[in-house]
């Protein structure tokens, strides 16, 4: 495996590619990289942590291109480091991708990735390709074009060998968009969606009695084993039994006390989503936002005077009522005749009929002004309304804050938005949504309370920077010790350290901390295994993904009922794609090889499910 990258994901890739799926990796940073300390993820098998971060940093720090060594079984336990500043031809060459069998373009800029992935196919056809680019629209035809190349040049896309030559875009800010949005928001689920199945995961707490409380169609987690406890409430993959428990059995369920669970339900409707609220337009505002609600009033009594005082005419008069609304108009915009020698009663209703008229020039006036104002101020970043609450304070508008933000408002949610950078990218999506943005450094005294933090559901960190993430964090934790807060760290140590401090100092408010990278790595991983991974649902710290798999190709599926294919722990099959079987497929169904299967695994568990893994077992 070779991945080419230039920031933190590369490294966590390499780290994931390597310690979790036992890949021989080569990895190419830019020079001066090597310092970067790579992230710390789980393995899959029993090699301590500490000896394998050292093999690491010593293949990091000798950065001599070879390989840092193999453990028992000839498995690598480390990587093979290339430092260059782009992907040239002759950089890729020296990697190894003409030799490769998947090869990972994560930087940062899509146009690199682009450049490097054209070179990479023309030295090895059959390579399968893994990209990360931010525009969707572009990733999709580059994603045509690699495969319409690697049919052409291997008649299909897989030789005898059995190489895979697919090409998957992917974006880590589409992969951790929806569950930065989901830990935000207070019973917003985590979706999942394939073909026309469309599933969700949703928390529930313990039952009164101490039980967990199992439902829905499987529970895919338990969560830790208490909340009040920060010593082992980190959520991480070394919690122990204290931590969370993917895919339990259901003994381990029943057994559970004082935990909440993480259930698995499905959702029959998959039409679209949700009329978005207020504020959600585009460019053209709302017919009822181009005027005050005062002016509103003002317009509408205006007009009950005038209804008033045409019926009042139609009875003085005997006219009938349209002709008795007519002169009532033409005495109101003063066109019609005096009303010299009428009776008294059609006299006053004239009077009264030119003072309306006298009303209705301001009224007018200001309707005119406000609706050119809005229609100016459309294109305008929108200010906090005065009265709002309840909804979610966003910092940043990055990559991250822009998908964020989307998926915030398909859920309908109102959110208030604080940047510090007038150019970032997401100024102009924030633009056509028309929320409200606070422009300004959010560490500066007076930038949150403008965003109306003391009213607000939640704030949501997800600027560049870990600690102005975690400055903001504790201002407004000041301000409003139990706002639910969730922050986007990097670095695991220090994301754990933050998370005991904060649960422990504000015990009964929520806090989560979520790393980008490591809820995109595991879907980068299995894209380059060649896995169809569906999506990725955190578990406080740890992450469990949902991926389409052919049962044909795993030995541990292949002829073993539903129930018996299930691993806890491991794997778990939800749903299977059985061709040409009639009916509901039950526990006791016998997969067979043509089936297509959707699990829910741990990075571990697919890992195992490895054809090569099995084939060494």
């Amino acid at each position: 495996m070779v991945v080419c990258g230039d920031d933190g994901l590369a490294h966590r890739l390499a780290a994931e590619l390597r310690g979790v799926y036992g890949e021989q990796v080569t990895l190419v940073v830019p020079p001066g990289r090597r310092t970067v300390r790579p992230p710390v993820v789980g393995r899959a098998r029993a090699v301590s942590a500490a000896l394998l971060d050292r093999v690491v940093m010593a293949a990091v720090n000798r950065g001599n291109g070879t390989t840092a060594g193999t453990g028992t079984g000839g498995e690598p336990q480390g990587e093979r480091l290339v430092e260059a500043a782009e992907p040239t031809e002759a950089v890729l060459a020296e990697a190894g991708v003409d030799r490769a069998a998947a090869l990972a373009l994560v930087y940062d800029d899509d146009e690199t990735n682009i450049r490097a992935a054209l070179t990479a196919r023309r030295l090895n056809p059959r390579l399968r390709l893994v990209l990360r680019l931010y525009n969707r629209r572009l990733g999709q035809h580059i994603e045509e074009l690699l495969d319409q190349a690697a049919r052409l040049a291997t008649a299909g896309g897989t030789d005898g060998d059995g190489s895979d030559a697919s090409v998957t875009v992917l974006s880590d800010a589409d992969t951790a968009a929806p569950a930065l949005a989901a830990a935000a928001v207070a019973g917003t689920t985590k979706v999942v969606q394939t073909e026309g199945l469309m599933l969700r995961a949703v928390e529930h707490p313990p039952r009164p009695d101490g039980r967990a409380a199992p439902s829905g169609l499987a529970t895919l987690a338990l969560l830790s084993a208490t909340g009040n406890d920060p010593a082992f409430a980190d959520g991480s993959e070394n919690s122990g039994e204290h931590g969370p428990r993917l895919l339990p059995d259901a003994e381990s369920v029943r057994a559970a006390r004082g935990r909440g669970t993480v259930v698995l339900e499905q959702v029959s409707y998959a039409g679209p989503s949700l009329p978005a609220g207020r504020g959600s337009g585009g460019v053209v505002p709302p017919f009822a936002s181009l005027f005050s609600r005062r002016l509103r009033w003002s317009l509408a009594g205006l007009v009950g005077c005038v209804v008033a005082l045409a019926v009042a005419l139609s009875v003085v008069t005997g006219i009938h009522p349209l002709g008795a609304l007519y002169l009532t108009l033409l005495d109101l915009f003063a066109i019609n005749d005096p009303a010299k020698g009428d009776p008294t009663g059609r006299q006053v209703l004239q009077l009264l009929s030119g003072l309306v008229g006298l009303l209705l020039l301001p009224v007018l006036l200001a309707a005119v002004l406000e609706a050119l104002g809005t229609f100016r101020t459309a294109s305008a970043l929108r200010k906090p309304p005065r009265g709002l609450g309840g909804h979610v304070v966003l910092l940043g508008l990055g990559k991250i804050g822009t998908r964020v933000l989307t998926r915030l408002r398909e859920l309908n949610i109102p959110v208030v938005c604080v940047e510090s950078d007038p150019e970032a990218r997401g100024l102009a999506t924030a633009r056509r949504l028309r929320v409200p943005v606070v422009l300004g450094d959010v560490t500066q005294e007076g930038v949150l309370e403008a965003a109306k933090i003391h009213r607000a559901h939640a704030l949501l960190a997800v600027t560049s920077s870990d600690t102005t993430n975690l400055e903001a964090v504790l201002y407004a934790r000041g301000v409003r010790p139990g706002l639910r807060a969730v922050l986007r760290l990097y670095d695991d140590d220090f994301a754990t350290a933050v998370y005991r401090t904060l649960r422990a100092a504000h015990p009964h408010a929520l806090t989560r901390s979520r790393s980008v990278t490591h809820l995109a790595a595991p879907a980068f991983a299995g894209a380059m295994l060649g896995r169809q991974i569906l999506g990725a649902i955190p578990v406080e710290r740890r992450v469990l993904l949902f991926a389409e798999v052919q049962v044909g190709r795993h030995p541990q599926l292949a002829g073993k009922t539903v129930a018996q294919a299930f691993e806890p722990g491991l794997w778990r099959v939800l749903a299977v794609d059985a061709a040409g079987v009639d009916g509901e497929v039950s526990d006791a169904y016998v997969l067979r090889g043509e089936d297509r299967v959707v699990l829910a695994a741990t990075r571990r568990g697919l890992a195992e499910l490895s054809p090569t893994r099995a084939l060494r077992s």
